[in-house]
């Protein structure tokens, strides 16, 4: 009997590796890898387009005037991207981002203008505050396993009472407040655009928050834990420690947001940020970060941010109603969830 005749069809392993290879071979399979391989790619093409859509559409979209007040409001959503961000890489989710920061903003308002209290400390409560309630959602998360979507959607509820039984329902002043804590919103020139000093420190918590995600052996360990929790758990990798730290960490940013937010209004309100909680998830998977946990990119959240803070001002110039707003970014949301479906189909 020859070769020939004894040869039979190819082998199923055969088969996956020639499709593989095929598939690698298409322009489109090459263009997911692409984005699997840099997750900020994607945001920074959807958020250079949309400036290049909206100037198009409105003259006054790229005035400097305009551009600055964009910077200036993506501060509060680009700080809240920064702890949802921290819980996404988890394969978590945390819907009470926008209630724990309003209730740190209250606190911190309330006890500097109703008691009396120095800046410096009231903010110090705040950062209390904050990684009080971190530490809450991070406690019923790791010691009885409960889903983070179920955990935060019922401390959303607690932290938005607890606000509003401690404020009274009634807001404070900036007027009222130590210039301390209204320090944030002081602008200052860069060239022709006027930035906040809570911008700057939005990007500083951006710098070190990437630096300790890409550079140290907790940020590895997050990503781990987020790819697979069994596997990192087997690896020696201790889970719950790791994912009550993200929620602490995640906690502090927040109380940093919420002095931003002090000085972005101007104010301490108990009914401020209805959209920060959807906006804030919309940065992060926007940003390229995997809602299932283990692949994104922090500086793909502040892409996020700015690309959630380029579509309301777009379309608010192009005199759209606020619904209509809220509308895009909830189909935002699904197109970039149904891309980070397509990219996590890339063969390894």
């Amino acid at each position: 009997m020859t070769q020939q005749q004894t040869a039979g069809p190819p082998s199923a392993g055969h088969a996956d590796l020639a499709e593989e290879f095929l598939d690698r071979q298409t322009p489109l399979s090459r263009i997911r890898n692409l984005l699997h391989r840099y997750p900020a790619l994607s945001p920074a093409i959807v958020l250079l387009i949309a400036v290049v859509v909206f100037g198009l559409l409105n003259d006054r979209f790229l005035r400097v005037e305009n551009l600055s007040l964009i910077t200036q409001q993506v501060a509060v959503v680009g700080t809240l991207a920064i702890a949802q961000t921290l819980i996404i890489l988890t394969a978590g989710i945390d819907l009470s981002v926008g209630a724990v920061m309003i209730l740190s903003s209250m606190v911190i308002a309330q006890l500097a203008v109703s008691n009396g209290i120095p800046g410096p400390v009231a903010l110090l409560a705040g950062l209390v505050v904050g990684l009080g309630s971190g530490a809450l959602n991070g406690f019923l998360v790791t010691r009885f396993r409960l889903p983070p979507f179920i955990v935060t959607l019922g401390t959303l509820n607690i932290f938005i009472a607890l606000t509003l039984l401690y404020s009274g329902g009634s807001t404070v002043r900036g007027s009222a407040m130590p210039d301390m804590l209204t320090w944030l919103g002081s602008t200052f020139p860069i060239g022709p655009v006027r930035i906040s000093t809570g911008v700057v420190m939005m990007l500083l918590l951006y710098v070190a928050v990437a630096f300790i995600l890409g550079k140290t052996a907790w940020g590895r360990h997050v990503y781990a834990v987020g790819d697979d929790k069994e596997a990192a758990r087997l690896a020696g990798i201790p889970v719950n420690r790791v994912l009550m730290s993200v929620y602490l960490a995640a906690g502090a940013v927040l109380a940093v947001g919420a002095w931003i937010q002090i000085g972005r209004t101007n104010a301490a309100s108990p009914n401020a940020g209805v959209d920060l909680n959807l906006d804030s998830i919309t940065a992060v998977v926007i940003g390229g970060t995997s809602l299932f946990g283990g692949r994104g990119s922090i500086w793909g959240s502040l892409l996020g941010a700015l690309i959630v803070g380029v579509f309301r001002n777009g379309l608010s110039l192009a005199g759209l109603d606020v619904l209509y707003q809220t509308l895009a970014v909830g189909i935002l949301i699904i197109i970039a969830v149904s891309v980070d479906q397509w990219i996590r189909k890339v063969k390894s």
